[in-house]
């Protein structure tokens, strides 16, 4: 199997899903069957890819069985079960409606990982932070950064600067001009008493 032979129309379909899609999984599978097509060895394929050669024989495999590109991508998983039940949309509900601080614990408002600690106590798991917050957000709850607000200072009005003086009956700045700038002139009598 290290010599596939694809004719052109086979290449061409390779090529394109190489070029269009954005799977990398199914990149590095298309990438693979091309490079052995056009030569390499199938451990010299695996050892630049980082998978083992059974590998790459399988994905042979599995695109020579109807010479189909699409037969390279992976199939559906079922993946985890989901902890997400609808006993724990009520309880998260539930839980909502209540204060921490009226529970026992030391805090007003209610944060993601205290819910997993109450709705873990009350049987059932512990659900993940990230199932919390989802399953808030189903629900309609959105967060918000808590605000400090603080009470009014009574000693304010003592502790603000005066207000500056009114400046409309101050005569507007002239700039010097002719005439302006010189300085006043002197009464009579003053002039002779300096000289």
């Amino acid at each position: 199997m290290d010599n596939l032979k694809l004719n052109a129309w086979q290449r061409r379909r390779l090529r394109r899903q190489l070029k269009d899609t954005r799977d990398a999984r199914l990149y590095r599978r298309t990438l693979a069957i091309l490079e052995v097509d056009r030569g390499r060895s199938v451990h010299d394929v695996a050892s630049s890819l980082d998978v083992q050669p059974r590998t790459i024989y399988y994905w042979i495999e599995v695109y020579l069985r109807g010479h189909d590109p699409a037969a390279l991508a992976d199939a559906d998983r079922p993946g985890r079960p989901s902890l997400w039940a609808e006993g724990l949309g009520r309880r998260l509900r539930a839980a909502m409606a209540l204060s921490p601080q009226g529970l026992g614990y030391p805090s007003v408002d209610w944060t993601v990982p205290l819910l997993g600690d109450y709705l873990g106590d009350r049987g059932g798991g512990r659900p993940s932070d990230d199932t919390i917050r989802r399953g808030l957000r189903r629900l309609g709850y959105v967060w918000k950064r808590p605000r400090y607000v603080l009470e009014p200072d009574p000693e304010l009005v003592k502790k603000k600067a005066h207000p500056p003086h009114d400046r409309a009956t101050a005569a507007p700045d002239r700039p010097p001009g002719r005439g302006r700038d010189r300085p006043s002139a002197l009464p009579a009598t003053a002039g002779r008493l300096g000289a």
